[in-house]
């Protein structure tokens, strides 16, 4: 069965992260650094939460040598954040260091709009956003329209599929289904849980295990798939125990540390579309 498979991929994936524990170098948002950081530690990866513009070079050694991974996340930017992310972003592409780009609230003003486009030149492994972000994001490559507060993740898988072949890259859109394309192959993922979007970050937090997802595995397709679902099923275990959005925060990292292979095998569900 092939969704069997797939999710016995994922359990495969986790194994492969906590065994060889990748680097994964953030510029991520003031809001999102703590929970970020303790998501990656608490997979098995090892986070770096640096964007000083002296330090880009020397992070790009590191993540090329050790096989690490960047993160760029475009939340609380200024124009230094700005400068500094387009140097590392720009290193990446250079020394082949896979990267992820999480254009946070696209479409919302020009100044993130021009980070977006300026950043998506030097072409991200991976852009994952939620539905509205996606197809801002397609809006200003000037292919489909702009955020339309009605529009469904079918909407935005549409933007998610023109933004892979025009960029020859991978998109991911989160939302109730989320959905990992390259334009031409698309994953689907159920999981997750309505309480996730009362917690903060969780998608900043995503983004970043995407990068270690993306250090460890050729098949960045299916890697990034792979973590969605594991990150979904983590969510929904601990709104399970949980009693409100501080707790399941609480939970959500402990789940990510205790989850099992088992559990990603039977519950896990990624679907081929």
């Amino acid at each position: 069965n092939m969704s069997k498979e797939l999710s016995k991929n994922a359990s495969e994936l986790l194994t492969n992260i906590r065994n060889k524990g990748p680097l994964v170098w953030n510029f991520s948002n003031f809001v999102s650094m703590d929970i970020a950081a303790n998501a990656l530690l608490s997979i098995g990866a090892s986070p770096a939460m640096a964007h000083a513009r002296e330090e880009s070079k020397d992070f790009i050694k590191i993540c090329k040598a050790i096989n690490g991974a960047l993160t760029i996340n475009i939340g609380t930017f200024d124009p230094y954040w700005q400068e500094c992310a387009l140097k590392a972003a720009k290193h990446a592409n250079e020394n082949n260091v896979p990267w992820v780009l999480d254009p946070v609230g696209a479409g919302a003003s020009s100044f993130r709009n021009k980070n977006v486009e300026e950043l998506m030149k030097f072409k991200p492994t991976i852009l994952r956003g939620n539905g509205s972000e996606i197809m801002a994001v397609a809006g200003l490559s000037g292919g489909g329209k702009g955020v339309d507060s009605t529009s469904t993740s079918n909407d935005a898988l549409d933007a998610a599929i023109l933004i892979a072949k025009q960029n020859r890259i991978i998109v991911a859109v989160t939302g109730e289904t989320d959905y990992v394309t390259d334009g031409k192959l698309t994953y689907s993922v159920e999981g997750g849980h309505e309480v996730m979007t009362k917690i903060t970050a969780t998608g900043c937090a995503l983004s970043c295990l995407i990068g270690a997802a993306i250090a460890v595995e050729e098949d960045k397709l299916l890697a990034t798939a792979s973590i969605i679902g594991i990150y979904d099923l983590a969510g929904e275990m601990a709104s399970k125990v949980s009693r409100g959005p501080g707790s399941l925060r609480m939970n959500l990292i402990d789940n990510l540390y205790n989850i099992s292979a088992n559990d990603i095998i039977n519950n896990v569900k990624i679907k081929n579309v």
